[in-house]
């Protein structure tokens, strides 16, 4: 009995992968994973209804991280990356928890290990949002690498920081007076690290330097956390072969699209995330 032969069936092109911020900064990890992953699909999801989550309950971070890794899930993301700091350092392991080994998620961690070793004052700064500072991820990485080489880790925060890039005035008169009242007593205790602990502050860096010259080494976490994407993401599913982007937003579109086309420096097509909060996490997160 002769058997049938089937003609060998086209590789499935992969499923994006989604990548989740409170807002516009985690654009900058974006650029970060398009350079190391340039034919794979994205799909970008802003809560900028809810921006800033660096002043929220450890609650309602969870929460709302939590609904919109449900919607990229809903969407047919293969994972997530959580690029935003506030988020990842009270939501990481909650979240894998909810979503189980089937849906993986990578977080961020503020770049202080690398800051200890390249420290010739012995002093770094990590500039961050009041819910980083305060995380238990930022406090490990602290006990782990600063206290055991005698390196002081000096917490920097202002309110008006992510605001303002949101706003797309990460350039502006006002950015570069709050860099100054924030930045000044680090740059007098003679810190020449400084922790881009915001995935926001990577856009502050021509206004950094407008001010302080190159009194910082400025570090960021984006190239890490593409790297580590690719590690745990890569080889789940055949390549893509596609590079295409899809950018969703949950407030305002007319305010996001300006914001978002000058950040990534190209024209934008955003899109708005229909979905309510928070009863979708939980029912996602449960299938």
């Amino acid at each position: 009995m002769r058997s049938e032969q089937h003609p060998p069936q086209p590789a499935l092109r992969a499923r994006p992968i989604g990548v989740f911020d409170s807002g516009m900064g985690g654009l900058s990890v974006l650029a970060e994973l398009r350079r190391a992953l340039p034919g794979e699909d994205f799909v970008y999801l802003a809560d900028t209804a809810h921006v800033p989550y660096g002043s929220r309950s450890d609650d309602e971070v969870r929460s709302l991280t939590a609904t919109c890794l449900a919607w990229l899930l809903a969407q047919g993301c293969r994972g997530a990356v959580v690029a935003c700091n506030t988020a990842s350092a009270f939501s990481l392991d909650f979240l894998r928890a909810q979503f189980g080994p089937g849906f993986p998620i990578v977080g961020l961690v503020p770049a202080l290990k690398p800051a200890v070793a390249a420290t010739r004052s012995g002093t770094v700064a990590v500039l961050a949002t009041p819910v980083t500072l305060r995380g238990e991820k930022l406090a490990e990485v602290t006990r782990q690498f600063a206290v055991p080489a005698g390196v002081a880790v000096l917490h920097l925060s202002h309110p008006e920081l992510v605001p303002l890039v949101e706003k797309g005035q990460a350039d502006s008169a006002r950015m570069r007076a709050v860099l100054r009242e924030v930045l000044t007593p680090a740059a007098a205790a003679g810190a020449d690290q400084l922790v881009l602990g915001c995935t926001h502050f990577p856009f502050l860096v021509a206004s950094i330097r407008a001010e302080f010259g190159t009194q910082f080494a400025l570090l960021d976490s984006g190239a890490a956390v593409a790297r580590r994407t690719v590690q745990v993401l890569m080889g789940t599913e055949t390549p893509g072969a596609g590079g295409e982007t899809q950018f969703f937003v949950t407030g305002d579109l007319g305010q996001a699209t300006p914001v978002m086309a000058a950040l990534t420096g190209q024209p934008v097509r955003v899109k708005r995330a229909e979905f309510s909060f928070p009863e979708i996490a939980m029912q996602q997160a449960a299938r």
